[in-house]
């Protein structure tokens, strides 16, 4: 995806100060073309990227914008990726608007421009749980919080954060567990009293799997079964990818995703009403049965 290309290649230039278009090209494992087709789209943003040809030559950032303005540490290049990834996690980003908002970056020496304030949580404690977040795995600190499930069972848990992933309209920490001494994923709103501890680790230690194959704490991942009617196809068109989607011989639509069974799944499958049938798991059945009985 290009824009996420965009982001990266500003990030390589601040790390590495120079690199040519065939590195770039065969970093990202694209044609030169593409490369250089991706800094004309930089530099007319207002990004100071410039080129130079000739031995020595490549493309880099203007030092009069960047490096004798502020001299970049080890975390603030850490914080500026941070902030890059975040934005492009949501697929829902302007290119245009946020490559501006690097370009004040850019031209200002206000160490304070990342604040991550773009995920709509709707509240100060939402971004201070953000914000610890952020720190404690950039610092490579472990984390104490209390878990809340969704069958509203709480617990106590410690936890060296490795990676914030949005999946699926919200946002997971995964991270290992030292309660449970294996990887967890939790939901980050089922998170409470988020505090970074004294503890540190060493994130070369760990090797988180995929987020489909890991372990969850309370928002477990389930195999789910369902079939919709024609009618509401398109709801799991927009819910799930194409190929957990099969179409039956009768024209309805079989789906089979392995995801958390949590809030949004009982209020997913409550709004189909009877153009849903639930074939697995049976405990989910038998919930949604006996709500619609009650």
């Amino acid at each position: 995806m290009q824009t996420e290309r965009l982001f990266e290649i500003i990030y390589l230039l601040i790390n590495k100060k120079k690199m040519t278009a065939e590195e770039l090209a065969g970093h990202f494992e694209v044609s030169k073309r593409t490369i250089l087709r991706d800094i004309d789209a930089l530099a007319a943003a207002g990004i100071p990227v410039y080129t130079a040809q000739g031995k020595g030559g490549g493309i880099s950032i203007m030092d009069s914008f960047l490096l004798n303005k502020a001299v970049l540490s080890e975390d603030d290049k850490n914080q500026i990726l941070f902030a890059l990834q975040s934005l492009s996690a949501t697929k829902t980003i302007d290119t245009k608007r946020v490559l501006n908002r690097l370009q004040s970056f850019f031209d200002s020496t206000d160490k304070n421009w990342i604040e991550v304030d773009f995920f709509r949580w709707g509240g100060d404690s939402d971004k201070r749980k953000f914000e610890v977040l952020k720190n404690a795995i950039l610092g490579k600190r472990t984390i104490s919080f209390r878990y809340v499930s969704s069958y509203g069972e709480e617990s106590e848990r410690r936890v060296h954060p490795l990676k914030l992933i949005f999946k699926s309209k919200a946002w997971y920490l995964q991270g290992f567990c030292t309660v449970r001494q294996d990887y967890s994923i939790f939901k980050v709103n089922s998170m409470l009293d988020v505090n970074i501890t004294n503890e540190s680790f060493a994130e070369s230690n760990y090797f988180p799997p995929p987020i489909e194959a890991s372990q969850t704490t309370s928002d477990s991942l389930i195999t789910l079964t369902i079939v919709l009617s024609p009618k509401v196809a398109y709801r799991g068109y927009d819910e799930f990818d194409e190929g957990c989607i099969e179409k039956c011989d009768n024209g309805w639509f079989r789906v089979t995703a392995r995801l958390p069974e949590d809030n949004w799944l009982y209020g997913f499958l409550r709004s189909l009403g009877k153009d849903v049938c639930i074939i697995s798991p049976e405990h989910l059945k038998e919930k949604i049965q006996q709500e619609n009985i009650t």
